[in-house]
């Protein structure tokens, strides 16, 4: 009998352990670092130079905060910019499923930049509020660097680069491209938001990782209450 239950215990233990496994192994985005060959329109002429772009991420409410990050800077001025004249901002283009800029903006410089020096644009920041389910793109855009009270250089990706955020959106109520089930209560409207709205689409990885992670706690309840049965039949 204390075989049996050593056993019992076991087996839940590595179904609990494999269900939390595959929870936080379930990836919800891809980012991958793109080199983007930037031609730049300046004031003082035509610029151009390539910069590894990094766009990430982090889910915040019911949207997503985007950060796009820069190692290396694409313009230069020819004179100093003192401390916090120069503000960089650019969008991001969106792809798959959804379509259309995100705009994201970064922070005045903390320190003076010397004349001839390509200008560090660091990390920019904005907000994607996505309106269905399914994977969404995100491809370096148009960055413009604002200083000096003026657009002092306006750039534009040259080398057609490839996206650098590959998001999965799951979890939106009525957000997925297929038609809700029919529950009688009358025909879809036409933007797609008609049926009862009580069933979440199941598209990513992530729904699988749930529906593994339910099993999981259900194997684990039911072990629980072997181990006591064959406890109270040994007390006996």
């Amino acid at each position: 009998m204390p075989n049996r239950r050593r056993t019992a215990a076991g087996l839940t233990a590595a179904v609990a352990v494999a269900g939390a496994a595959v929870l936080v192994g379930a990836p919800a985005a891809q980012a991958t670092v793109v080199d983007v060959n930037y031609a730049c329109v300046t004031k003082i002429g035509p610029k151009s130079a390539v910069s590894p772009v990094d766009i990430k991420a982090v889910k915040s409410g019911s949207g997503y905060t985007i950060t796009m990050s820069f190692e290396k800077g694409v313009s230069d001025s020819p004179i100093e910019l003192p401390k916090g004249v120069m503000t960089p901002r650019a969008e991001l283009v969106l792809g798959g499923a959804a379509d259309g800029t995100v705009q994201v903006k970064g922070t005045p410089n903390t320190v003076a930049i010397p004349p001839d020096t390509p200008i560090s644009i660091g990390t920019l920041t904005g907000t994607f509020t996505p309106k269905k389910n399914g994977k969404v793109t995100f491809t370096a855009g148009k960055l413009i660097v604002h200083a000096l009270g003026m657009d002092a250089a306006e750039c534009t990706p040259k080398n057609n680069p490839k996206p650098s955020l590959e998001l999965d959106v799951t979890g939106l109520a009525g957000g997925g491209d297929a038609p809700p089930a029919d529950d009688g209560g009358g025909e879809e409207d036409d933007n797609g938001s008609g049926g009862s709205g009580t069933e979440l689409p199941k598209t990513g990885p992530l729904d699988s990782a749930m529906a593994l992670g339910t099993l999981g706690g259900t194997v684990l309840l039911t072990g629980a209450a072997g181990v006591l049965w064959l406890t109270r039949r040994t007390a006996r």
